[in-house]
């Protein structure tokens, strides 16, 4: 164990959103789930997480999308909770708020990063440290998602989550999310995941920027047209995003529907954010940057 936290402070983390940079689907194993290889990257854009500290855990939730997060029973901030109890005897836990500023059911793992938050905060506050296999093991029963999650670093994840490779230190891209404001879960894009589109393995990743996206012009999305299927807007939004003046690449992330387009610097990244909110207003548009 570590030193324990003043209890008598509140805690705060923040939950960065996840976005896939690169992902290819492996195979289904014989438990239905499907084996990933994804460079992933951390974007700015995050929710906050707030423990105080309490003899009993509890959860309200804040911000644009707190009704979209449907009951807090099924919230992972409180599924976290459970999942370590089980495993660290007498767990130390409290009242949690969630200012929640990053789209549901997005693809860009905003559930996630806000369990794995939750068991930072858990962690802090039982004097655990980052590196206790109790956490990864709590984190994964989570979600495939949460363990990539817990540092929040650039990193490749494979399996179903559970393998992740060492951190890397790609460059700070300007970025431009947008989410056509309609929800869409995996389960229906994999149920129209048709195959691979790239057999080709991520190799080494560069550290550079152009070299970057030179190596995410080779290593696309596989579920990108599944996810069209289901939502026909995704098209729309993809080739909107390419007509952006300065735009670099644009691709979708995790299993959508919020896509993404990176620039070279942040001035081009905000006038195309600027732009995009003006033509279509019904769209959820984010200038951030993702490393």
């Amino acid at each position: 164990m570590i030193g324990l936290e003043r209890v008598s402070e509140p805690l705060v983390e923040e939950a960065r959103a996840k976005i896939n940079l690169t992902l290819r689907v492996l195979g289904r194993r014989e438990d239905g789930y499907h084996e990933l290889e994804s460079l992933v990257g951390f974007a700015d854009l995050a929710d906050r997480l707030t423990l105080r500290p309490g003899s009993s855990s509890a959860l309200e939730i804040s911000g644009p999308f707190a009704a979209a997060c449907g009951r807090i029973a099924d919230n992972l901030v409180l599924k976290s909770v459970a999942a370590l109890g089980e495993r660290v005897d007498a767990l130390k836990t409290g009242h949690f708020v969630l200012d929640k500023q990053i789209p549901v059911a997005a693809g860009i793992g905003g559930g996630s990063a806000d369990a794995a938050a939750a068991l930072r905060l858990l962690a802090r506050l039982n004097g655990l440290a980052a590196d206790d296999p109790r956490l990864q093991s709590a984190a994964l029963a989570v979600g495939a998602d949460v363990p990539v999650c817990l540092a929040s670093r650039a990193r490749i994840m494979r399996g179903v989550g559970d393998i992740l490779g060492e951190p890397l230190p790609i460059p700070a891209m300007p970025a431009v999310l947008v989410n056509p404001n309609v929800p869409l879960s995996t389960r229906e894009v994999f149920a129209r995941f048709a195959g691979t589109q790239n057999d080709k393995s991520l190799g080494n990743v560069p550290a550079k920027a152009e070299a970057m996206i030179r190596f995410l012009s080779e290593h696309g999305n596989d579920l990108t047209q599944g996810a069209i299927a289901c939502k026909p807007v995704i098209a729309d939004l993809l080739i909107a995003l390419r007509a952006l003046p300065g735009v670099q690449l644009t691709r979708m992330s995790g299993s959508g529907p919020t896509c993404f387009a990176l620039f070279p610097s942040p001035g081009e990244a905000q006038a195309a954010a600027r732009r995009v909110a003006a033509e279509r207003k019904e769209w959820w548009v984010c200038a951030t940057t993702i490393g």
